[in-house]
């Protein structure tokens, strides 16, 4: 039956007058009105599982079944069934510490028209739990046991019937059958694990900092449940993402990391192999494993590394899972499951949530669903909960993307563990995302050297009385559970004691046996890069035959396709370009690199929010019909048994889709992943990616990624927000060889630049200040000789200069400032002025421009640009360029990154390049 929330929210009398009215013509009444009354009429026809004699049709007029006052009351009872399936989480004992707040869940019987008289009243509605007919005592009963005992679940405002109605019986089954003598020596066993861990950790290494799981002990066997379930529904590999509480123990206890693997991290001892990096602290490596389920399926577990700021591997975790789906699994989301797991305080706090949920469902991000499952301890460091969000819960994002919720009181393991296997069949059957809000408690401060009633003392005075997890667990059984029941909780608490004494005894355990995947082996084929690696690129030309089939497919449709005639006279003009001149322009030099790529068998992804046309409607990768709207991707059609080009306009989002491609760059060496800026300027809103990951994951912990970041940027008279990509905040971060920097003006040398990143022997970042109004500029076009020739050049010496020994002054400048520069230069033909264009920043390309500097000797140098003098790369290039003496030319020093007065500007512009000449 339907979730009839519109009977729920109307009125008795009213609701009697409808049904008069339908048993004596169904047609007067409006047809979902009639679904229910049919409904009801055959769950009264049908009362403890016995058809009784069939109900007399409607219109001929025989009496009802129900007279209008027990109608009255079974559509009370009715409601309230309703009413405690939508609203009964919000008195579930879901809190193990201290009673929860009133939320005004409004659920007293006299809110439907019922009181204590009615409560051994038998009523038709008990059909509707699967009761039959039976009394309102038994249905309470029922109602409380399921929706307001130890677990409380969100799910009634889920749009799909069919997700509502299956989570509604199979929830209700499960929260009223007990579980197996077996799946209880399975939590106890996981129980143990937890807790010797944490016991250990408190013995050998006390007052070190370990953000113990204390408290929240039943995550261990929610995890294992999850996974063991997943497995037998097709799984075959798990990606987790989670901040540092209970990080080391879900490595020792669902991932199968040794303690001497761990502990060896705590002497600083581990071998950077075992654990994608040794460069950070131990809470925030990573790990991966293969493990055998309870049911004896192997799966593959992953545990992303992840810095101390909470959320930020949330996308990470998304792309690498879409990433290995693409790579391994055919795209067949059912074999693998990312895992995120929060803590309460981040989750209501970090807006990286919501946008990760934003991207669940989106074509470009999707991975099939995604548990999110948070230790919800009630505190954030110091904060209370109540000081931390507005919502009554911190999992009230999971609405917007309507994923079901369970809240589940963290000291019943079992409601843990049935809870766990719900959310696991859940997105197994409708591939979408669904969280678990474990409430439970953190034993000690927000680490083990910190003291928590400094401003929880009221709290802390419970906790410290408080049994953990195991405790209750055992105690449940020994005082709840039949003979077999006890027997288990005795076996096992001598099991727990001897496993502890092996522990700290230091019986040698055996590291779990790994196979790699096929990604992870290209990944091992790489190598670590030297500096010796930039001192000139490798050749990354292709031939001429292949240069004419790419161009030639790019430029072409499909018989039956109709592009918009714009586009179509767009194409046109590219073909009478290189017919005619012979040369070919930037947006044909980027697809071409791209392309060249795919017939190598190699995959491109690419994404942001405008990428399939380009935010200055210079790509056009996929083309739209103009009649029917259809889409035809110029790249997938170029040649049989080619790469696939995979391009997604983005949510409007920075650092949520940056994190997710990196994540996807992560998990494979052969892909080129592209993410493109709309403008340069709003990269800032995922400073975190790269502050975290982009410019330092391979010196934390030994983690490539080729990742391609394209940013907008030059003083085009856009103002302060449209101008700027702040290339000096990434100058700043350069160190170590850890990415690459580079402003290009050619198409040429973009094409190299881009397929010079999956040439390498390993992997870099490369982060490019990208044209805009430059894109159509005739001195960015590039002719086939220089694709089918040579590499990347770092520096561009002046094509202008045809005598080095009249040159007096060079002018060394990247990007935009070259053609401002270069049009004044051969407007009044200045052979004495040399332009040399640094094309790389970072690696810094010293030798070559110690040749520029013996070229030109006795020249004076100056560093021209655009940007104000304490941004750009004048500070940078002042700290790292010592061996030329060189001035700087540039706007004034500013708060702002550019004026927002188009005649300012021009004037600014102007004065630099005037100065540049004059000076």
């Amino acid at each position: 039956m339907k979730d009839f929330s519109f009977v729920t929210n109307s009125h008795p009398a009213y609701i009697e007058s409808l049904y008069q009215d339908f048993r004596k013509d169904p047609n007067s009444v409006d047809p979902e009105w009639v679904k229910f009354f049919e409904g009801f009429d055959f769950a009264v026809s049908n009362a403890n599982g016995k058809a009784g004699p069939a109900a007399p049709t409607a219109a001929g007029g025989g009496s009802a079944p129900v007279t209008n006052d027990q109608l009255a009351k079974e559509l009370g009872v009715y409601r309230l069934i309703q009413a405690y399936r939508k609203k009964a989480h919000l008195i579930a004992k879901t809190n193990p510490i201290r009673e929860r707040k009133d939320r005004k869940a409004g659920l007293e019987m006299t809110n439907f028209d019922l009181t204590d008289a009615d409560l051994n009243t038998e009523f038709y509605s008990g059909t509707f739990l699967g009761l039959g007919k039976t009394t309102l005592t038994n249905i309470l009963a029922f109602l409380n046991k399921v929706y307001a005992g130890p677990v409380g679940i969100q799910y009634t405002y889920i749009n799909d019937r069919e997700k509502a109605k299956w989570m509604e019986k199979e929830f209700e089954s499960a929260m009223n059958n007990p579980l197996s003598t077996e799946q209880r020596r399975r939590i106890l066993q996981k129980l143990n694990q937890g807790v010797i861990f944490e016991k250990f950790l408190h013995t050998k290494y006390i007052g070190q900092k370990r953000f113990g799981l204390e408290g929240g002990e039943s995550t261990i066997p929610a995890l294992d449940a999850m996974i063991n379930v997943a497995a037998e529904y097709g799984v075959q590999e798990s990606v987790i993402g989670m901040a540092h509480r209970g990080r080391l123990n879900v490595l020792a206890n669902i991932l199968g990391k040794t303690y001497e693997q761990i502990f060896n991290e705590f002497e600083g001892l581990a071998i950077p192999d075992m654990t994608m990096g040794s460069g950070d602290v131990k809470y925030h490596l990573g790990f991966r494993s293969q493990v055998n389920t309870a049911g004896g399926k192997p799966v593959n577990l992953q545990l992303m590394p992840n810095p101390s700021h909470l959320e930020v591997v949330d996308p990470i975790v998304i792309g690498f899972s879409r990433s290995k789906a693409d790579v391994i699994y055919d795209s067949d989301y059912d074999k693998i499951l990312p895992i995120l797991i929060h803590g309460d305080a981040a989750v209501a706090g970090q807006g990286i949530v919501y946008e990760v949920a934003q991207m669940s469902k989106l074509k470009g991000y999707y991975t099939g669903g995604t548990i999110h499952f948070v230790i919800n301890n009630q505190i954030g460091f110091t904060t209370d909960f109540d000081d931390a969000r507005s919502s009554d819960y911190c999992t009230s994002v999971a609405s917007i993307v309507q994923a079901p919720v369970f809240h589940v009181n963290g000291d019943d393991a079992e409601a843990v563990v049935k809870v766990s296997q719900l959310a696991a069949r859940y997105r197994q059957e409708f591939n979408e995302d669904v969280y678990i809000d474990m409430v439970c408690y953190r034993k000690h401060g927000h680490n083990e050297g910190d003291e928590p009633k400094f401003t929880q003392p009221s709290l802390y005075a419970l906790i410290d009385k408080h049994q953990n997890p195991r405790e209750v667990y055992t105690q449940f059984l020994l005082q709840n559970g039949d003979a077999e029941a006890q027997s288990l909780a005795k076996d096992m608490e001598k099991v727990f004691w001897d496993e502890l004494q092996a522990r700290l005894d230091e019986v040698k355990q055996h590291p779990l046996p790994y196979v790699n995947q096929k990604p992870e082996e290209w990944w091992q084929a790489l190598r670590k890069a030297t500096p010796a690696d930039f001192d000139q690129s490798p050749v990354t030309s292709i031939n001429e035959a292949d240069f004419k089939l790419l161009f030639d497919g790019l430029m072409k449709w499909p018989a039956d396709f109709v592009p918009l005639r714009k586009v179509s006279k767009l194409l046109q003009d590219k073909i009478k370009l290189y017919q005619e001149e012979g040369k070919v322009d930037w947006a044909t030099g980027e697809l071409l690199a791209y392309s060249s790529l795919l017939i190598e068998g190699k995959d491109v992804r690419m994404s942001g929010e405008d990428v399939k046309r380009g935010t200055f409607s210079h790509r056009h990768a996929v083309l739209f019909d103009e009649n029917t709207n259809a889409t035809y991707n110029r790249l997938n059609d170029l040649k049989e048994k080619q790469g696939k080009l995979r391009i997604y306009n983005s949510l409007l989002s920075e650092y949520g889709v940056l994190g997710f491609e990196y994540g996807y760059a992560m998990a494979n060496p052969n892909s080129l992943v592209v993410w493109e800026a709309q403008y340069g300027d709003f990269v800032n809103g995922a400073q975190t990616v790269i502050d975290q990951y982009i410019s330092s994951a391979e010196q934390k912990w030994t983690t490539q990624n080729g990742l391609v970041m394209l940013l907008p940027h030059g003083y085009e008279g856009g103002g302060p927000d449209h101008s700027n990509a702040r290339p000096e905040r990434f100058l700043q971060q350069c160190a170590e060889e850890n990415m690459v920097i580079t402003n290009i003006t050619t198409a040429a040398n973009f094409f190299h630049a881009l397929r010079r990143q999956l040439n390498w022997q390993f992997r870099k970042p490369l982060i490019n200040f990208s044209p805009k109004a430059n894109l159509r500029h005739t001195g960015a076009y590039s002719t086939m000789e220089e694709f089918t020739n040579g590499g990347f050049k770092e520096v561009m010496d002046d094509p202008f200069i045809q005598d080095a020994s009249l040159v007096k002054k060079v002018l060394l400048c990247t990007g935009k400032m070259y053609f401002d520069l270069s049009d004044k230069q051969a407007k009044e033909d200045r052979k004495d002025v040399a332009i040399v264009r640094l094309e790389q920043l970072y690696p810094l390309p010293v030798k070559q421009l110690e040749n520029i500097a013996a070229k030109y000797k006795g020249a004076t140098f100056f560093w021209v640009q655009e940007e104000p003098l304490n941004m750009g790369a004048a500070s940078y290039l002042q700290m790292n360029l010592k061996q030329i003496n060189y001035g700087v030319i540039s706007r004034n020093p500013s708060a702002s990154t550019a004026t927002g007065y188009a005649k300012v500007h021009a004037r600014e512009q102007q004065q630099i390049i005037d100065t540049a000449f004059n000076i």
